[in-house]
């Protein structure tokens, strides 16, 4: 990995990946850790963040992005004011009309939605699909709870766009601080008779405090179809029983089936993301 170069000037700064994964094929960095006092200054460094890049034979630029999918990226768009929730992005007031003064235009869409729990479960009887069963993380050996959960992640995202594989040291290494956050009674492993057979990581919404109302689904990821559906229902259920009254769908992408099936869970968008392109040509 290409270690990050810091750039600045006055009133804004950021860092620039230059092995960041590719769009559409053409030559790319990506844009991470942005921020500017006004839309001016912000602007203006990533027009000479563009130049830069130009003359070093890149053909594009995205951002924000800390270098890849599986570390911090995406502005937000639109918002209904609604408090931010625990891993949630959150980008400064300027960011979006930096980027869009300096050139960059969205090119992947995401939302968040939330609802009740109540409704997400609705009047339908526990969701069953032969050949799989459900079952809790136990809490233990989060080394290889974190191992399982990069094979199959690996495996179900690898066609998403601005797709990078990690290893499993660099994802144990991602997800270690949020480990003390984690109620193993929220996270779900399917297996049939092949095995692992997908994953649901939920969390509290520990931003709500010490007794949060709220749960998030933060990622859930499935090797054949009608498991993901499956391990949600799980969740919904099990979160209920534990006294949670909200759910979040963090972070879908609009084009992914996830973000379709919350709207049958009455989910609400409530925030909406986008991360930006720019060719250089």
């Amino acid at each position: 990995m290409i270690a990050p170069e810091r750039l600045a000037i006055d009133g804004a700064a950021c860092r620039l990946y230059r092995d960041a994964p590719t769009w559409k094929g053409m030559k790319t960095a990506a844009i991470g850790s942005f921020r500017c006092d006004n839309p001016r200054d912000g602007a203006e460094l990533l027009i000479a963040v563009g130049t830069i890049l130009r003359h070093e034979g890149y053909e594009a630029a995205i951002g924000p992005m800390d270098g890849d999918t599986w570390h911090s990226y995406r502005l937000v768009a639109e918002s209904d004011g609604s408090a931010p929730f625990l891993m949630e992005p959150v980008s400064g007031p300027h960011d979006k009309a930096a980027f869009e003064a300096s050139g960059f235009a969205p090119i992947s869409s995401y939302a968040s939605r939330k609802t009740s729990l109540n409704e997400a479960i609705g009047p339908s009887p526990p969701a069953a699909m032969d050949g799989v069963s459900i079952t809790p993380w136990d809490g233990k050996d989060a080394l290889s709870l974190i191992a399982g959960l990069t094979d199959v992640a690996l495996e179900s995202f690898k066609g998403n766009p601005f797709f990078k594989p990690i290893t499993k040291p660099a994802l144990l290494e991602l997800y270690q601080p949020l480990l003390p956050n984690i109620d193993p009674r929220l996270v779900f492993f399917a297996h049939d008779q092949t095995g692992l057979a997908g994953f649901l990581l939920g969390l509290p919404n520990r931003l709500e405090g010490a007794r949060p109302s709220s749960v998030i689904l933060k990622t859930y990821a499935a090797t054949r179809r009608g498991v993901g559906h499956l391990l949600a229902d799980r969740f919904h259920r099990t979160a209920s029983e534990l006294g949670f009254v909200n759910v979040i769908y963090a972070l879908m992408h609009v084009d992914n089936v996830s973000f379709e099936r919350t709207a049958r869970y009455n989910g609400r968008v409530f925030r909406r993301y986008a991360l930006m392109g720019k060719k250089l040509a």
